[in-house]
């Protein structure tokens, strides 16, 4: 927008944009609305913490492209350790928001994360675009997926360890839900242990573990590096699973929203952005994989995020249903039932005692009401109904409708 179009739109004419929203109003013209108008972001700058993986893209593009400043905010991302760190440092107000696990976030809201505050989801970041990998060791002994795994472990009795990346987390789900799914108890039948997403490649390397479940680009690292097998893709388990959120406290929010509504509009419309093509896409593999964000070879991040697979045993295929950003507002949507299901899991493992209000906890926790604001500023299409219906690689089906029941329904639980 110009410098001419900034002094000739008065302050009653911003009031107007920012109040009319969707209606028609040119997004630049309701861009400047909201930066300048009433409006106004009350925290102007605002530090994001991210893990190194693949889907931190939008918040880092956001800040890279600077659409950051075009919603009146300065995003600073920052570069975290692991998720325990990333909690610890939302929770303390370190961190004013994060790109962070779905199942971490509502985990800290009941309590069952190490750590109890009220906390906020403000979009979902991606769908898909997580993996399960066996080491080599395990698949020149034939175990490749759930079954033969579930068949070697029978037949050669041993300590088997498998790593997820944070107890409440998704691929704590993810993996614990795939090894259920052949008769494996992965409490019991196997050591569960936690290790940060960037040290995976590396731990699985020097022997440490068997198998993992983590986001790209670690899961094709492993392939690259030749130490490692995807035995199954997180998209395989459940096609446009929720993964990572923007997330934040309940008192940021509170606090500062019209910051909020700000900051999702910008990683909306960078999530916008990655979607609309190769070229933008090859852009941000380019972009994330320096040092200052991911830190590893452009060609483990450019593969996988185009649908370009390959499992480490000489199968190749094209996945229709690799990581996505945006799908036409599909998957940025905060669905009430995508983080009932986190909950549900969180019961069956024993992370929660009891049964929680489980569509209370996610109307609180998921803040529809900004997200709506944010997409309208971005033309992005929000859906009619907050609850959604999936089904998932062992045929169950998700609609959230019943979670204490759907909770309850596994042979497989703790």
């Amino acid at each position: 927008m110009t410098d001419l179009l900034k002094t000739k739109l008065s302050r009653r004419s911003v009031l107007q944009a920012a109040a009319i929203g969707a209606a028609g109003i040119d997004p630049a013209l309701r861009a400047l609305a909201y930066a300048q108008g009433s409006d106004k972001p009350e925290k102007e700058e605002v530090k994001i913490g991210f893990i190194p993986l693949t889907d931190c893209a939008s918040v880092v593009m956001a800040s890279v492209l600077g659409i950051d400043k075009k919603y009146g905010v300065k995003i600073v991302p920052s570069k975290e350790a692991s998720w325990a760190g990333v909690r610890d440092k939302l929770v303390n107000g370190e961190l004013d928001m994060a790109h962070v696990l779905y199942g971490l976030v509502y985990g800290v809201h009941v309590g069952a994360g190490g750590a109890k505050k009220d906390m906020a989801v403000l979009m979902t970041l991606n769908n898909n675009g997580q993996a399960i990998t066996l080491s080599k060791k395990l698949a020149d002994k034939g175990a490749v997926d759930a079954t033969s795994l579930a068949k070697l472990i029978q037949k050669e009795k041993g300590e088997y360890t498998f790593a997820q990346t944070f107890p409440t987390g998704t691929h704590a789900m993810w993996l614990y839900y795939w090894l259920a799914s052949a008769g494996i108890d992965p409490f019991r039948d196997v050591k569960n242990i936690v290790v940060p997403p960037p040290q995976m490649v590396a731990n699985m390397r020097i022997g440490n573990m068997d198998g993992y479940c983590v986001g790209e680009p670690w899961g094709q690292r492993a392939i690259m590096d030749g130490i490692g097998v995807t035995a199954i893709t997180t998209q395989d388990i459940w096609k446009d699973h929720p993964e990572k959120v923007l997330g934040t406290t309940a008192d940021f929010v509170k606090k500062y929203p019209n910051t909020a509504r700000a900051v999702t509009a910008a990683v909306l419309e960078a999530s916008k952005w990655i979607d609309a093509g190769l070229q933008n896409k090859n852009k941000m593999a380019d972009t994330i994989a320096d040092k200052s964000y991911v830190n590893t070879s452009v060609d483990a991040i450019n593969q996988r995020i185009l649908g370009r697979y390959t499992n480490g045993m000489g199968k190749t295929w094209d996945d229709p249903n690799y990581m996505k950003f945006y799908n036409d507002g599909a998957v940025t949507f905060p669905y009430l039932s995508d983080g009932m299901w986190f909950l549900t899991q969180h019961k069956r493992w024993g992370l929660l005692k009891e049964h929680p209000d489980y569509l209370k906890v996610a109307t609180e926790i998921n803040r529809i009401d900004i997200y709506k604001q944010a997409a309208a500023a971005t033309q992005t299409p929000v859906p009619k109904d907050p609850m959604r219906t999936s089904k998932l690689f062992d045929g169950t089906v998700w609609d959230g409708k019943d979670p204490k029941k759907y909770a309850e329904s596994f042979k497989l639980h703790a």
